[in-house]
């Protein structure tokens, strides 16, 4: 699978608008994201939940600023391209999970700590203060609040650093189509186990009311009641 791109793309600070394809006002809108809690606020409140009614996707950051819904990979990448324009390296981590859904979170360091953004349509798995010492501390905090709509926990794993500018930004940024490739190679990414199997035999399941918390959506399925 070609990743593209130039060695001095892929090692580039900053991102210039000419590197990445964005129109003036695509790029504009990325450019006043200039930290990583107006990126997660832009995320939350100004790009709806992507409930795939027509199929699967994985839209580029184009794509969703031209229909503003995501859904986390979707959201983790338009979140990856604000940072990078700033200075930062667009970074993602996948988190793996059994018998529920996979996510992808976005990744910045401040003072020697991790943090993370997140696109979800759920509270328990967003924001992360840059408080963590180290990757594994930081996919852990979303361990316990990770859970399927039976109340198991089901975070199992995940990924080392995948940085973006190792794909060319047709392929993420402007693609007309589904990123499919970027999925891909981050689902290949190394990933490391967050649990032994004897840890998980003695998970507890979590009750009614801690689910019930859980599930509350921001944007609600459309003809679903929540």
């Amino acid at each position: 699978m070609a990743s593209g791109g130039s060695r001095q793309d892929r090692t580039k600070r900053y991102a210039r608008r000419e590197d990445l394809g964005l129109t003036p006002s695509e790029f504009a809108v990325l450019q006043r994201l200039d930290a990583p809690r107006k990126i997660q606020d832009f995320l939350d409140d100004r790009v709806a939940q992507n409930h795939e009614l027509t199929g699967d996707t994985a839209l580029s950051v184009r794509e969703v600023l031209r229909q503003r819904h995501a859904h986390c990979i979707e959201g983790a990448m338009l979140a990856a391209c604000a940072l990078w324009i700033q200075g930062e390296p667009p970074l993602l981590m996948y988190l793996s999970a059994v018998r529920d859904f996979d996510h992808a979170i976005t990744l910045f360091r401040r003072h020697g700590c991790w943090g993370a953004i997140s696109k979800t349509n759920h509270a328990p798995l967003r924001y992360r203060d840059p408080v963590y010492r180290s990757l594994r501390e930081l996919a852990m905090s979303y361990f316990h609040e990770y859970t399927n709509r039976r109340g198991q926990k089901t975070l199992r794993s995940y990924s080392r650093t995948f940085d973006l500018r190792r794909v060319d930004p047709e392929l993420w940024v402007t693609n007309p189509k589904n990123c499919w490739g970027v999925v891909e190679r981050l689902l290949d990414t190394r990933h490391y186990p967050l649990i032994s199997t004897r840890q998980e035999r003695g998970l507890r399941v979590s009750g009614p009311f801690v689910r019930k918390s859980f599930d509350l959506p921001q944007y609600p399925h459309p003809g679903k009641r929540t």
